[in-house]
């Protein structure tokens, strides 16, 4: 089953789940419940916290659920906030998630020290539901922009192409895996 957010970001070959992490974890949690997918691939766009580019495509496994208050010593949990469907042990470019989009440049530079390299408002509650429901899952964005304070700007400049990029690449490796 191949997911997406949903409102602006849809692909004629994913089902929407909805924005952010809730809406998300409750949509996808229903669509499991009645009828359990064999593999949850979810498609979107990321912001990159410097080291991915603009246009970038990105594939991964590995999501965390990190909030600036925590990188400022502002914040705590008690709750494990990184979750990996990697079996392979392969380095996966980790995927932060959040309610809120990052738009501190020096702060979210930060975040790279912990091996995460871009982030995404769903990706974390998807492996998190997959987890829960033992579904192989993983995740494919381009990056449409930086974590700074043109972060909003940028993504509108550039959704459309990497929506585009997305599915080019989507249908590709589909294309790939059933001609195997």
């Amino acid at each position: 089953m191949i997911i997406c957010a949903g409102n602006n970001e849809t692909f004629d070959f994913a089902t929407p789940m909805g924005v952010g992490l809730i809406e998300t974890t409750i949509n996808l949690t229903r669509a499991c419940l009645f009828d359990k997918p064999e593999f949850l691939l979810f498609v979107g766009s990321a912001g990159s916290y410097g080291e991915l580019n603009i246009f970038d495509i990105v594939e991964s496994k590995t999501a965390s659920n990190i909030e600036l208050g925590f990188l400022s010593g502002d914040a705590y949990t008690p709750l494990d906030n990184v979750i990996s469907t990697n079996a392979t042990n392969k380095k996966d470019i980790i995927i932060n998630s959040s309610n809120y989009i990052s738009t501190n440049e020096e702060l979210t530079k930060k975040i790279l020290q912990f091996g995460i390299g871009a982030e995404n408002m769903e990706f974390f509650a998807v492996l998190s539901v997959a987890k829960e429901f033992d579904i192989p899952s993983g995740g494919v964005f381009c990056i449409t922009n930086y974590t700074n304070k043109n972060a909003h700007q940028d993504f509108i400049q550039n959704h459309e192409r990497a929506k585009q990029l997305l599915s080019e690449h989507v249908k590709k490796r589909i294309k790939e895996l059933t001609t195997k």
